[in-house]
């Protein structure tokens, strides 16, 4: 029987069946029966299994935020600043403090079948910080240079904070790591 689920809900219940398992031994039809809806309503939720994990709720607030920064800054302070202010709105905020957002970082940590998913999150992030910038008069390789900067180094900080034994707040690593790239852009 199919019953009404919020995507919260299915969120949450595919994350502790992939703790207690492993990514990549749950199905979708797990994940389903375990939320008692169908296939077909974990799809409307989710594009793909590994969406659950990897999809990016802060890309369009990121590219936003990244456009509002002044165009006469140098582009890596833009997209540094514009980063930082998307993650310190208010929602963003409550998703960062999250458990579920370790637990989430700390799975795409483990499971080296999901660098692929990874990878393609971060190339469509990118993506949108690069149009933020362009559309504003920087040039495209100035662009990519600093999209690519940030977001390397924003999955880099990411990783290694799920590591940790004890983390940070995991604003504080990211405000922290990526204000150290400004160095050379000031």
């Amino acid at each position: 029987m199919t019953v009404p689920i919020d995507r919260r809900r299915l969120h949450d219940i595919a994350l502790r069946l992939f703790r207690e398992f492993g990514y990549d031994t749950v199905s979708v039809a797990q994940i389903a029966e375990a939320a008692g809806v169908s296939r077909m309503t974990f799809f409307r939720h989710f594009s793909s299994k590994e969406s659950v994990l990897v999809e990016d709720m802060f890309d369009p607030a990121i590219a936003l935020a990244v456009a509002a920064q002044p165009a006469s800054a140098h582009p890596l302070e833009r997209v540094v600043g514009g980063f930082l202010a998307a993650l310190s709105e208010p929602e963003a905020a409550r998703e960062l403090s999250s458990p579920q957002f370790r637990d989430r970082i700390q799975l795409v940590a483990a499971t080296p079948s999901l660098r692929g998913a990874v990878w393609a999150s971060s190339a469509a992030t990118e993506q949108a910080i690069r149009e933020a910038l362009v559309s504003s008069g920087t040039s495209a390789d100035q662009a990519r240079a600093a999209a690519g900067a940030v977001m390397g180094a924003a999955t880099a900080i990411l990783l290694g904070w799920a590591a940790e034994p004890e983390p940070s707040h995991v604003a504080m690593a990211l405000a922290g790591g990526l204000q150290s790239l400004l160095g050379s852009a000031r």
